[in-house]
This record gives structure tokens, sequence and C-alpha cells, in this order.
């Protein structure tokens, strides 16, 4: 059968869209690939990103470079799929005569037609994995209703849609099944999880039978909205040992102007009281968040205010991104995008001066303690590790020296922490963790 490369680009999302179809596509015999570092196969599959500027350009770059490869003769055929596809297919159709077919996010029956298979339904919970065998993602929901001023999510993915419980779970048990030890709960709002499925929120829940499941030791929450936070989300994070005391909360901005300006239906005062209600419930939590800064209307009072928020709430894990006008969306039909871009570099880079030296403060703090991490692998002369703070690909890692002793990936040890600097630790193992089953 000939062999089918599948190139994921942009968010955690996109690869678990991948993995859906490579499993279809792996049950009707194809041999399959995913390698970005190579635009060449009998048939290539790239699935594209069309969240900011940055992420578009990294996807029309990567099909410019599979179009050069068909050009060549090094691919048969090439398709486009995903949220660049979504949004820009009719415009790149004349411009990309190289590619046989452009296919939405929600076109997956159709993509796998065109690829010669037959798409069988009940597959819809399998996987083809691209991430080393010990972790996965779960994505238990589609799309958004918060419709935030500057995104265009809700544009290209369409409202918020829960994944029914019991296919949630039969994919989990299935992951589980496989090896996987950690599970990264991910959507563009978790919280918001069940809502239109049963009529409330369900996230609470699910967490806890996904606690129950037989060999996941891990379970980690991305992408909690913080506007009408549930408490029980809070109640469940503090009680259950398997879940990670970690948390990625997006709060973009604190200034009230800017988070209206953003419609982020959210005060400050309310993201404060947030903050304080998850810390005193789970003290030992590492919040993660995203920044927003250059977004229209921005004063340097609004810049000071986001300022202060990061110094008073000390994030373990910070990203920050200037805004960048997206077609379609509120801030773009409706605001003027009046900070010039020289002034968003400038803030951004404060913001990450500052997080710098909250980050080398919040790590010399772990030095001299224990930690229970799970090996990720090998670089070098060391083997690279991560405590329940942090999330793979994203955030820091613990480098314990490989001539001390020998370790298993995907496996769990306790170590001892004996450096830090800004974004990494440096440990040594003392035993493999008794937690591991």
């Amino acid at each position: 059968m000939k062999k089918i490369n599948v190139i994921t680009l942009g968010c955690s999302k996109n690869t678990v869209d991948s993995e859906h179809l490579m499993a279809q596509l792996a049950a009707a015999g194809y041999t399959l690939a995913a390698d970005s570092d190579r635009a060449d196969s009998d048939v290539v599959v790239i699935n594209t990103c069309g969240f900011i500027g940055d992420a578009k350009q990294e996807s029309v770059d990567m099909i410019l470079r599979a179009a050069a490869a068909k050009r060549a003769g090094r691919i048969e055929r090439l398709f486009v799929i995903g949220c660049l596809a979504q949004r820009y297919a009719d415009e790149l159709r004349p411009e990309l005569p190289e590619v046989d077919e452009f296919f939405g996010v929600n076109d997956w029956a159709d993509i796998v037609r065109a690829l010669g298979a037959e798409y069988r339904p009940e597959l819809e919970t399998e996987r083809y994995p691209t991430t080393p065998a010990h972790y996965a993602y779960l994505k238990i929901s589609e799309g958004c209703n918060w419709r935030c001023g500057y995104c265009a999510i809700p544009l290209i993915r369409g409202p918020h849609r829960s994944v029914p419980m019991e296919q949630l779970l039969g994919e989990a048990r299935r992951l589980a099944a496989r090896g996987v030890r950690e599970l990264i709960v991910i959507a563009q709002d978790t919280t918001y999880y069940g809502i239109d499925l049963y009529g409330r929120r369900r996230l609470a829940e699910l967490l806890t039978e996904l606690c129950r499941i037989e060999g996941i030791e891990w379970i980690r929450l991305h992408y909690a909205y913080p506007a009408e936070f549930p408490d029980d989300v809070v109640e469940t994070m503090a009680r259950e040992p398997k879940i990670c005391k970690y948390l990625d909360i997006p709060f973009q901005h604190i200034s009230d102007a800017q988070l209206h300006a953003m419609r982020r239906r959210h005060t400050k005062a309310e993201a404060y009281g947030l903050i304080r209600r998850l810390r005193e419930a789970i003290p030992d939590l590492a919040l993660r968040t995203t920044l927003l800064v250059g977004y229209p209307g921005e004063t340097e009072a609004d810049f000071a205010e986001l300022e202060q928020f990061v110094r008073d709430v000390r994030f373990e894990r910070l990203g920050v991104f200037p805004y960048s006008e997206e077609e379609g969306t509120y801030s773009a039909e409706r605001l003027r995008d009046d900070v010039p871009e020289e002034v968003k570099r400038e803030r951004a880079d404060r913001i990450m001066a500052l997080q710098n030296g909250i980050s080398r403060e919040n790590n010399l703090r772990r030095v001299g303690s224990v930690q229970r991490v799970i090996v990720d692998g090998r670089q070098g002369d060391c083997y690279v590790a991560r405590s329940q703070y942090d999330s793979p690909e994203v955030d820091q890692e613990i480098l314990i020296p490989a001539a001390a002793r020998q370790l298993r990936r995907g496996h769990f040890y306790e170590v001892r922490i004996t450096a830090a600097d800004d974004y990494d630790l440096t440990g040594e193992a003392v035993a493999p963790s008794r937690l591991h089953r």
C-alpha cells in the first residue's frame, strides 16, 4: 500500500484530529508517517493552523514546500486540511494548483474517501499515536461559544460541541491499554464540557471517571476559561490525587477596560477572586496562563495593570502574544488596530523579562525538594523528565544526568532537585516512584 505522511501543525487539538484520521487510514492498510521534516511521500496530508498570523504563515510555508516537492515528482498527491483550509480554501485553490483538494475541520469522512479508504464510524474513538507512548491528548469538545473579540476559533471551528462522555471514556481506556500513563484533557474551553449534551457542565464528573481508569496515573487540564469557573472542578482537582496540580487558564489581560474590549465576560476583581479560590483549595497548584498585549485601545495604564497582575500572581508558567488582527473577528470589524507594532513587541518583551525573574525565583524554591517525575526521553548526556507541574512541549523540563543510573522512558521516578535556572531544573533520581504501577 502507498505511504501517507500526515504533517500536523498548530495546537494539540490538531494532533488529536490527525491521530483519528490516521487510525482510519491504518485500518485501510496504508503505511503511515508523521514527519514534518519531510514534505515528500506517495501522499502528503498537511493539517494546518489558521489561528494567528505566525501560525498561518507556518502552514503556508509547509504547503509551499510540499507543492515544490510535488512539482519535482517526489509527491503523487497533496491534500490540505484543517483550520487554514476551512478559512481560506477559496483563496488558496487558484494559488496552489498542486494541491489536489482542500478539506475543512469537519470533513473527516470526505478526507478518508478522497484518500481511497472507507470511513468507518466504529473507529471514531481509535487513535494512531504520534506522541510518545506514555502520554496522549484527549479532546473533549470542539468549537467555542464565548466569541472573544480577537479570536477566530468560533469562525473556524463553530459553536461548542461536547463529545459524549461514554465515547471519551472508551477512548481513554483504549489509550491506557496501549500504555498511556498521562492524559492531557483539552478543548477550547474544558470547563464548558457537557452543557450542550446534558444541560449542565459535567467536567468534574468526567475527570472523576477518568481517574478510575486503571493505568492512567496523571490527568492534566488545559484551556480553562476563567469566567464562571465551576466550583465542583476546583473540588475535584483538590480531592483526586491523579489530577495534576496544574491548570492552564488563559487570562489574556486584567485591565477592566481591556477585558471589556476583548469581550472576556469577567472582571479584574473576578479574575483575582478565582485565583485566590484556586490557590486556597489547591495550595501547590501550578498556574499557566497566556496574555495578549497591544490589543486595540491598550493604554500604558492598562499595560501597567497587566504588569502588576504578573507580579501579584507570580504564575508558574506564562506565555505572551502581541495582538494580530484576524479578519472576521469582532476586533477586526469594530475596533481600530491603534497600537504600533514596535510598542506591541516592546510590551511583550517587558512581560517576558518580568516573568523570567519570577520563573527563576519559583524554580529556586524547588531546589532540595523531591519531585515525582515522568521520563520523556534522553537528550545527549541527560534524561529529560517532567513533574506534575509541567506539561509536555510547552513547559520546562527536569534534566537528570544519565551517568548516574539508567532510567526508562515513560516510567515514574522520585527525583531530588539539585539546581535551577529560569526555565529548567536539574535533578538526581533517588528511587523509582512507589506509586508507579
